[in-house]
């Protein structure tokens, strides 16, 4: 593990944020997001050494994942730009990955990084 890796995953720490209860706030963020998006899915992840955590989900039950399966990993590996990806199957990080082969497949994927205040990407708001 990086040293920034290591700086990002304290700074989330220093939140206390991951797994905690569901919270009006956050739950509504994501129903705007997927309103103004157009999609059924929004998501607040927050992505830790080994897992994507959900704080807040719309429209999907899914609350954990593996960091490797995770679209929101990638979306914080440039944390100065949204990350969007129109259609899964054409992109090849994702054209295996077991939610576009799963059910329901997931096609489409958008999301935008969350920083901490020193500027560490903590996870993302995504559709």
């Amino acid at each position: 593990m990086d040293i920034f890796e290591k700086k990002r995953l304290k700074a989330l720490q220093n939140y206390n944020i991951l797994d905690t209860e569901a919270e009006k706030a956050f739950d509504n963020l994501t129903k705007l997001a997927a309103q103004v998006c157009g999609t059924s899915v929004g998501q607040i992840n927050f992505i830790t050494n080994n897992r994507q955590w959900a704080k807040a989900t719309t429209g999907w039950g899914a609350t954990e994942l593996p960091r490797e399966v995770g679209f929101c990993t990638h979306a914080i590996q440039n944390a100065d730009q949204s990350m969007v990806v129109e259609d899964t199957l054409l992109d090849e990080r994702f054209v295996d990955n077991p939610l576009v082969t799963g059910e329901p497949p997931l096609r489409f994927y958008a999301g935008i990084p969350i920083k901490s205040e020193d500027n560490y990407p903590l996870g993302a708001l995504c559709v």
